[in-house]
């Protein structure tokens, strides 16, 4: 990111460092060299800031805290006046500034800072000496360096780990506070509150009026989204775990009368897109915790989908290939399923892009009819003739990041209940689990392992109409739902094979020794435990050494199984 940010300053007058509160845009402007600091938070920072502005031996100056309508309004009258002198600016705000009209034609580029990925930001709680705090502190902070710390600060005061919400409320008061700076007043807190508990809400869910509405919708972890306001991953399951703890009785009558509010409009719903945002919501709001721990974790991933075409045929094949290796399967097997599938219709898989374009997802959703009939039978079999009247038949989802795995299975049940009936048929138990927790009717296995891993698919079904949908919604277990962020440990979810390597080398064994008892090259075996390192990084669990993966086998009951 610095040498983006610094790549950027090289060739530009303008330079817009953005990114969400708290991640971290000051330390690393302040590595800027020849760059000259004004922060728009300190008393008589104008001044400051037209001195320097006007001061010609300054090479580079940074604009910090432009956070807010009235600041920008008020900095960029202040660059107009100093015109085409000035030196080069760095401004750093949440929000872009392009975003705001008079900043439209300003010529700034952008440099975006996101959350800390890839096992940077679990090193902060390296102090802490148990387990489960350093799983609480790392799944809080979602990446942002200022709730991971305020979150360590938390427990190194005594908070107890095993009560989250107090740890979420001091990473509250740390969010409310660096919010003050973009709306004055105290009014907008309780709102926000109000809107973590019920994910998206309008204005009869957030009373207080549209002047009121606007004032939130201006905040930077605030954003507009199909059925109202949504705050942003983690801010949003920080706030609502926070005011769970405070008021708990208050949190579960705001989420009820959501519910019941969402199941009334989706009853009154005629358009098929208007049914699949209802129902996503009334997914989140049904509170049980399975639910929300696979389908909305506290995790923002920016993806999108698109229905592939012969061009993504390589991405294709990777991708099922990957899905293959994590769950065991058959490689030959899936490539022949590969191959009929695609030949059948390959705009039935659905792909999962990241911001950068890359393909890091999955789905094949295939209309059933009578040109598909033929491939789905040897994954229903038995099933068949009773199953293939009309739908969507799933075949396959998988993510290759964990974040953005419940992206995916939401589109998939967004596409389903658009085509008003989806028939499931997965080998994978964790997949059998979160469809019956859906509601899913049970058919049964089939007569065949087809991915030769030991298991046979089982076969489930649900109808989707849109009379039906508040009654299934209604029907769905109401929990706590705040189980992504407890302090008990995420256990990932690991392939026969690669478990079977991790405990092998956990106890002792060497790689390669390892490799020879699973009957696989040690390159092999290799792969499969840099899988399953990954796999505990992503649950925010890092595993570097053996001694830290007979750990991770302890604690989960690996070694128990």
């Amino acid at each position: 990111m610095l040498e983006e940010l610094r790549a950027a300053v090289a060739s530009h007058r303008l330079v817009n460092l953005t990114g969400p509160l708290g991640v971290g845009k000051s330390f690393l402007a302040g590595r800027l060299e020849n760059a000259t600091a004004v922060d728009l938070d300190r008393p008589n920072a104008l001044i400051a800031l037209r001195g320097a502005l006007a001061d010609p031996a300054r090479r580079m100056l940074v604009i910090d805290s432009a956070d807010g309508q009235q600041r920008l309004n008020v900095l960029r009258a202040v660059l107009d006046d100093a015109g085409g002198e000035h030196p080069t600016v760095v401004v750093v705000s949440r929000r872009p500034v392009l975003a705001h009209p008079d900043w439209a034609y300003s010529g700034a580029v952008t440099v975006t800072m996101g959350p800390i990925r890839n096992g940077e930001l679990p090193t902060r709680a390296a102090g802490i000496e148990d387990a489960e705090g350093r799983v609480l502190v790392a799944r809080l902070g979602g990446g942002i360096p200022l709730l991971s710390d305020a979150a360590r600060r938390a427990l190194d005061s005594g908070v107890s780990n095993v009560s989250p919400g107090a740890v979420a409320d001091q990473l509250a008061e740390v969010i409310l506070d660096r919010l003050g700076r973009e709306l004055p007043g105290r009014r907008w807190r309780h709102s926000l509150r109000l809107l973590a508990t019920v994910r998206c809400g309008d204005e009869e869910l957030l009373p207080g009026g549209p002047d009121h509405f606007s004032s939130l919708a201006a905040l930077s972890i605030v954003n507009r989204d199909t059925l109202g306001l949504r705050i942003t991953e983690p801010y949003r399951t920080v706030l609502e775990l926070a005011y769970r703890w405070r008021r708990p009785e208050a949190h579960d009558s705001v989420r009820t009368r959501a519910r019941d509010y969402r199941l009334t409009l989706l009853d009154r719903a005629r358009d098929a897109k208007e049914r699949a945002d209802l129902t996503d919501q009334g997914l989140f709001l049904t509170g049980d915790p399975l639910l929300r721990r696979e389908l909305f974790p506290a995790d923002e991933h920016a993806v999108g989908f698109h229905t592939a075409v012969a061009a993504d045929a390589d991405d294709i094949g990777r991708l099922m290939r990957r899905w293959a290796l994590d769950s065991g399967f058959d490689l030959r097997r899936c490539d022949r399923f590969t191959e009929r599938w695609g030949a059948d219709d390959i705009s039935a898989f659905h792909l999962a892009r990241d911001r950068d374009g890359r393909a890091i997802g999955l789905a094949n959703l295939m209309p059933i009819g009578a040109h598909t009939v033929d491939g789905l039978e040897p994954l229903l079999q038995q099933h068949s003739r009773t199953l293939t009247a009309g739908g969507l038949f799933l075949g396959v989802a998988h993510c290759t990041e964990t974040a953005a795995r419940a992206h995916l299975l939401r589109y998939v049940l967004r596409q389903a209940v658009q085509g008003e009936r989806l028939v499931v048929s997965t080998a994978s138990p964790d997949y059998q689990v979160l469809v019956q927790a859906l509601g899913f009717r049970e058919h049964g296995g089939i007569r065949d392992d087809v991915y030769s891993c030991g298991r046979r698919p089982e076969v489930f079904t649900h109808d989707f109409a849109a009379a039906d949908l508040p009654g299934w919604l209604s029907g769905i277990t109401h929990g706590d739902g705040l189980d992504t962020a407890s302090a008990r440990p995420v256990v990932p979810r690991l392939a026969p094979k690669e478990l079977r390597i991790l405990l092998d080398y956990a106890s002792g064994l060497t790689l390669k020794a390892a490799a020879r008892r699973a009957g696989v090259t040690p390159n092999t075996a290799k792969y499969y435990l840099s899988q399953v390192k990954a796999k505990y990084q992503a649950a925010g669990r890092p595993a570097y050494t053996k001694i830290d993966l007979a750990l991770r086998v302890r604690e989960d009951g690996l070694d128990r199984l």
